[in-house]
């Protein structure tokens, strides 16, 4: 079961990495969505905080377990954020944050499963 979580939990916190650096660095794909969905460019760097500091969060939580369940849960809320931002102007591409969202859930249950 761990092996399945350092997996996952990789798979996850590479996905975070690069959505957060691609942030941080607008980019022109990123920031297009962003205005889709109405959030402010000059806010994005929150989101990208948030991105980053979940993918610490699921790799230290390979060895302190507590820290990886709370980036799970982290990464859960800010994804049902996500498609909810879609959702709520109609904007009915999710696939990218939903897909995102069910790999958040599996670390999740997984993380805690191993522990």
């Amino acid at each position: 079961m761990f092996i399945a979580t350092i997996i996952v939990s990789a798979v996850l916190a590479l996905l975070l990495l690069l959505s957060g650096v691609g942030k941080l660095r607008k980019d022109p794909m990123q920031m297009a969505t962003q205005r889709k969905v109405g959030f402010p460019e000059d806010k994005v760097w929150i989101l990208a905080f948030l991105e980053i500091a979940a993918t610490f969060g699921l790799v230290i939580g390979l060895f302190w377990p507590p820290i990886g369940v709370a980036a799970a849960i982290g990464s859960v809320l800010y994804f049902i954020g996500a498609v909810g931002a879609h959702l709520r102007v109609k904007d009915w591409n999710v696939a990218i944050p939903g897909a995102i969202l069910l790999l958040s859930a599996a670390a999740l249950v997984l993380r805690v499963l191993s522990i």
